[in-house]
């Protein structure tokens, strides 16, 4: 009996994996098949390194679109990757078991937020303190990258805390007795250890914050040209789907799939990147 169970249950698993690969294999042939004519027709070279999106001239350049996307992803993890690393390692070493049980509940809290209430707040709160700061619209690189890092922190937390609670504690302890202090112990020896975890809490952070769009939309000033400061206003590549697929047709609707096709090869780039330097310093270890 509990063989015949086991046998149903990795069928299951079997099946429920096979379905998740056949759905990611969709939306590939989807975007693909849809995309990849779009970039044909319009030209690589001008579609990428085009500085120019008019889409009633049938023009479709997207760089200052790749541009926003990475200033706005830089931004968001200077500003989230450490404070969420470090709320990490105090959630995990240095918080009060009182303090945990309110911390914790707060920070899933965070997750589960909708995007639009975030892009609210930072409407009513980061917009005003940016325009305060500097004059004109408020809505720019800076206002989107803090609001895009506050995002983050959750996945992060979550993610690098469990890393950091799985190493197991002789680590700690070993660098404790031989004269470290507790900061310095768990720094050098518990954090190394839990880098993988902790680099996959970067990775899902990133990841969310580059297809993050609502929230960016609402912040970000919308503007498809190259930003020439923090407070300039940008626009995304998730923003430029999302601003004009509800009208775009014929060719402008295949230049916003093939939009799409550029931020799913920009995604895998990154997560392969951070793959091979995850990879490299452990051959190093």
């Amino acid at each position: 009996m509990k063989k015949a169970k086991e046998t149903v249950m990795h069928i299951v698993f079997l099946v429920a994996a096979c379905v998740s690969i056949f759905a990611v294999a969709l939306i590939c042939i989807f975007l693909f098949g849809n995309g990849i004519p779009a970039i044909g027709k319009i030209g690589l070279g001008h579609f990428i390194s085009g500085m120019d999106w008019k889409p009633l001239n049938n023009i479709f350049g997207i760089f200052p679109m790749i541009i926003g996307s990475i200033y706005v992803t830089a931004g968001a993890i200077i500003v989230g990757v450490p404070i969420g690393i470090l709320c990490a390692v105090y959630m995990a070493k240095f918080c009060p078991k009182g303090l945990y049980k309110i911390f914790k509940p707060a920070i899933n809290l965070m997750a589960g937020i909708p995007s639009i209430v975030y892009g609210f707040f930072g409407l009513v709160v980061l917009v005003p303190i940016v325009q305060n700061m500097h004059g004109g619209s408020g809505k720019g690189v800076l206002a989107a990258s803090v609001l895009l890092g506050i995002m983050i922190l959750p996945t992060i937390i979550s993610v690098s805390e469990s890393a950091i609670r799985a190493v197991p504690n002789y680590y700690f302890e070993g660098a404790l007795a031989l004269g470290d202090t507790k900061e310095r112990s768990i720094f050098c020896a518990v954090l190394p250890a839990a880098k993988s975890g902790i680099m996959a809490g970067v990775i899902l952070g990133i990841g969310r914050a580059i297809g993050e769009t609502m929230a960016v939309i609402m912040v970000a000033g919308n503007q498809p040209i190259l930003p020439d400061s923090l407070f300039s206003g940008v626009r995304t590549l998730t923003a430029n789907i999302v601003l004009e697929m509800g009208y775009a047709t014929d060719l402008h609707r295949q230049a916003l799939i093939a939009t799409g096709v550029v931020l799913f090869v920009f995604i895998l780039i990154i997560n392969i990147l951070f793959s091979l330097l995850n990879r490299r310093s452990g051959d190093k270890a």
